[in-house]
């Protein structure tokens, strides 16, 4: 999709100028032509963000850096973005849907209790391998959106949590009963969410590896948890 900010360019250029003004399908003939280079060049605008983001921290990092970072003119930023949070806001809004998407995709396989939970988790685990900058910044640099945009994003974060909440009790529908299935949820995401804390691309574990481990670690765990009465404070 074209930003508006594009789409704004583009029909001031069909009414400005010595030459006749555009038709509505004229700029919509050149908004297709110019779609594919901008999606492009706002990707990598959004990866070189995230890198810096998760290393230096948000606060620590100008758009001059992120701009020196993709090899463009700083104003060639607010072409593409309004400001230093609205890249941040749209970073972890493309990573949080992009994880959403995924349960989506798992769920309409309509797989078996089982099956399902360990797609979830090796998808998942494999997933933060290709995106372990956009992570760290959703994870650790989320705090510093406006509370409304932050909100949003969360309520995203909590329909993926609560994905794998309602999987875990497809597996053991009595944990649902004893109210467990969401503190393992938590469990799990405790286990995969911080790797990029210490997995190294360049180390004897890879990301395949580890995501089946995670899994054979939580489905041995899971069998093990016992129902002890009161499961919780009540």
């Amino acid at each position: 999709m074209l930003a508006a900010s594009s789409r704004k360019h583009i029909a001031q250029a069909g009414r400005l100028g010595s030459g006749p003004a555009l038709g509505p399908q004229q700029i919509t003939d050149m908004a297709r032509k110019r779609a594919p280079g901008f999606e492009a060049q706002r990707e990598d605008i959004l990866a070189a963000a995230a890198r810096l983001f998760a290393e230096q921290g948000f606060s620590a990092t100008s758009m001059n850096q992120v701009a020196e970072a993709c090899g463009v003119a700083k104003p060639t930023l607010y072409h593409y973005f309004q400001d230093k949070q609205d890249l941040l806001a749209q970073i972890c809004d493309s990573h949080v849907h992009a994880l959403l998407a995924l349960v989506e995709e798992i769920k309409a396989r309509q797989l078996g209790p089982d099956a399902q939970l360990r797609a979830l988790i090796e998808r998942f685990t494999r997933a933060y391998a290709d995106a372990q900058a956009q992570h760290r910044v959703l994870t650790s640099e989320i705090k510093f959106l406006a509370d409304a945009e932050r909100e949003r994003l969360l309520e995203v974060e909590r329909r993926v949590v609560g994905e794998f909440a309602t999987a875990i009790s497809r597996v053991r529908p009595e944990l649902h009963d004893a109210r467990l299935h969401k503190p393992l949820t938590m469990l799990l995401f405790g286990m995969i969410n911080w790797t990029h804390t210490w997995l190294r691309p360049e180390g004897e574990l890879s990301h395949e590896a580890l995501a089946a481990l995670v899994s054979d670690l939580f489905f041995g765990g899971l069998g093990a948890v016992q129902l002890r009465q009161p499961a919780l404070i009540q």
